[in-house]
């Protein structure tokens, strides 16, 4: 299963990088989906991981699912990578989120000014890949993409409160 999601935020790129390169944040936008998310601070890998725990509901019915993601590649403010990298010697289905952020330079015209002034947007895609069975077919796909449907609403609602 691949499910790719794309939004154009009222932001400039750093902004939105920052809510979408580190799994802390994400159950603050994406809680439905992304219940928790914990860092592992004494890992022994050079690379940021986490546990993250993922929980959908259809009804009196919860699936949950705990999983070790890795971030495996990371250009600061542009893409971060991240993949299922578990450690204790079984085989697991692999899961892969990647995500993606773009400026998106605009020119219109300002109320305050003679000309037309330059608006940044940024446009943000996110690809998640999942190889595995649980999380597929029919309702349960259903479920998981209302959950990020409404997970993109809530990161561009965070995205266009002002600042505190």
């Amino acid at each position: 299963m691949q499910t790719r999601v794309e939004l154009i935020a009222p932001c400039g790129p750093g902004e939105l990088f920052f809510h979408v390169s580190d799994l802390d944040r994400y159950p603050v936008w994406i809680g439905g989906l992304v219940y928790a998310a914990e860092r592992l601070e004494d890992d022994s890998n050079d690379q940021p991981a986490w546990w993250v725990e993922l929980r959908s509901r259809i009804g009196p019915l919860a699936r949950s699912k705990k999983l070790r993601m890795v971030r495996t590649e990371i250009i600061e403010g542009h893409l971060a990578v991240f993949e299922r990298r578990e450690v204790d010697g079984r085989e697991h289905s692999n899961w892969r989120l990647q995500v993606e952020v773009n400026s998106v330079a605009a020119v219109g015209s300002g109320p305050d000014t003679a000309g037309p002034e330059e608006i940044t947007e940024s446009h943000l895609e996110m690809t998640l890949t999942y190889e595995g069975r649980l999380w597929t077919g029919g309702i349960l796909e259903k479920v998981l993409q209302d959950q990020i449907d409404r997970g993109r609403d809530q990161l561009l609602n965070i995205l266009t409160q002002p600042m505190r």
